[in-house]
């Protein structure tokens, strides 16, 4: 594999590419009229515009990104993660035209990609799974009986997609009819498929993935858990890894039974099983994300493997180098994704010019992004400027780093979710490990954020004050 071309843009496009140069592969960006400028499109060795600035006239084009690709002579297409990635369409069309997908193989992307047909496809491998029905329901009637069956609060969610689009928590129901009408209508919209399924919803739940490898040689490994319970809007926002909360037994469960789940698809490649953990401990399986995920890097920190290094690696046929023996976690790493959001505004949009953006440096600080100062950021494409991640030999360790690097990254002309990072690492919740995905829902106010504001404020002018009398003492004395 001599030249790989990145079908995405921004930090995820120039992750690859690192990882390509270091491998001595040859690179091609495609971007759209919005990117002309981004620093993936002149990282690459060549780069080709494919279209005006919406995603559904450039990055979602997968037959014209094919027809560049052939003519380049590519050997290999990687997605990145989100667009293309987990469109089954795209990998058989890639692979029929001669070109290698750096993904898994169709079948899997198929299966899992409906979280019905997921559950359906791991029935035989002792997978546990949330009590509920595993096919599609509209019908209300039907839906209230499964409901009554299984015990309130429940879970309508959609068979297709996720980000916490067409999912419903149901209380009573009186509730049912309104809810179910709403997911499916969102669902439909979302997804273009408004299928959805009834499951009993989990109090207090923690989101646990696993990390999985598997290749062409019937070998699967999983590389540990990320914990990635603190969420807004059922998108995750701050991702750890390793959990604070499993045990080594619970970890090595989990981790079977991802290779399970991987082995029940016939997986290639790099994946992520999903879980959730109860209160008590219990884990359930949610999905499986067919391709790599944003949080990566905290794996690749605690593990030392390089996962797109692995994807290229297998994607050329090569067996891993590396046992489930061989595979240790050392030290503890933090992610936060950087938004271009206002932390003090519901999280709402941010839109504007990077005036000032000078991230963070430092021994074990990482920051993957894709901007640079000057550039705009579009309104067209998910707003995540960067991934700030820091590594620890302890999680307080990682945590402290993580407050020193938010403090010491510089945005201006838009607002960001740095100061809900450093929010989350100071709050005791968090820190002391007790926390779960309804963090934001139960602790995080833009009053509390702005109240933490007002005390720095205040401590900094006590500061410049007693600065300014000692200044006005030593020249009195003089």
């Amino acid at each position: 594999m001599k030249k790989i071309l990145v079908a995405n843009r921004g930090e995820i496009a120039l992750r690859v590419m690192r990882t390509a140069k270091k491998m001595g592969i040859k690179t091609v960006a495609v971007y759209s009229e919005a990117d002309r400028n981004s620093p993936h499109v002149t990282f690459a060795d060549e780069a080709v515009c494919i279209g005006p600035a919406p995603s559904n006239q450039s990055y979602l084009l997968g037959n014209k990104i094919i027809e560049v690709a052939k003519e380049l002579h590519v050997d290999g297409i990687h997605p990145g993660y989100g667009f293309l990635s987990e469109n089954a369409a795209f990998g058989e069309a890639v692979a029929k035209s001669g070109i290698v997908f750096i993904g898994p193989k169709t079948h899997a992307i198929e299966v899992m990609g409906s979280k019905l047909a997921a559950k359906d496809a791991v029935k035989a491998y002792d997978i546990p799974m949330v009590p509920g029905i595993d096919e599609a329901v509209t019908d209300v009637a039907y839906a209230s009986k499964v409901a009554n069956e299984i015990g309130y609060p429940i879970l309508i969610k959609a068979s297709a997609g996720g980000g916490g689009k067409g999912m419903r928590v149901v209380e009573k129901e009186a509730d049912i009819k309104e809810q179910m009408q709403r997911a499916i209508s969102e669902a439909e919209s979302s997804f273009g498929d408004g299928s959805v399924f009834i499951e009993k919803y989990v109090g207090s739940p923690r989101h646990i993935e696993i990390q999985i490898l598997a290749d062409a040689h019937g070998n699967v490994v999983h590389l540990f858990e990320r914990e990635c319970s603190v969420q807004r809007r059922h998108q995750k926002v701050v991702e750890e890894a390793p959990s604070s909360v499993l045990t080594p037994e619970i970890r090595e469960a989990m981790g079977a039974a991802a290779v399970r789940v991987a082995k029940a698809c016939d997986y290639l490649g790099a994946g992520t099983v999903e879980f959730l953990l109860d209160e008590n401990k219990n884990f359930y399986f949610l999905e499986m994300n067919t391709r790599l995920q944003v949080e990566h890097p905290v794996t690749e920190l605690i593990t030392g493997v390089d996962l797109v290094e692995q994807q290229i690696k297998i994607a050329r046929g090569e067996e891993l180098s590396f046992t489930q023996e061989d595979l240790q976690i050392s030290g503890h790493a933090l992610e936060l994704r950087v938004y271009a959001e206002d932390s003090l505004d519901n999280f709402a949009p941010s839109i504007g010019v990077l005036e000032v953006y000078q991230h963070p440096k430092g021994e074990n600080i990482r920051v993957d992004d894709g901007f640079e100062e000057g550039m705009e950021i579009p309104i067209y494409y998910d707003p995540m400027i960067s991934k700030l991640i820091t590594y620890g030999n302890t999680r307080e360790e990682a945590i402290e780093l993580m407050k020193q690097a938010i403090s010491n990254y510089k945005v201006k002309g838009i607002e960001t979710t740095l100061p809900f990072g450093k929010f989350v690492c100071e709050h005791e919740a968090f820190t002391s490990g007790n926390f779960d995905t309804h963090f934001v829902k139960k602790y995080y106010t833009p009053e509390l954020l702005e109240a933490g504001y007002e005390k720095e404020a205040k401590i900094a002018a006590q500061v410049a004050l007693q600065q300014y009398l000692k200044e006005q003492r030593i020249l009195k004395t003089c």
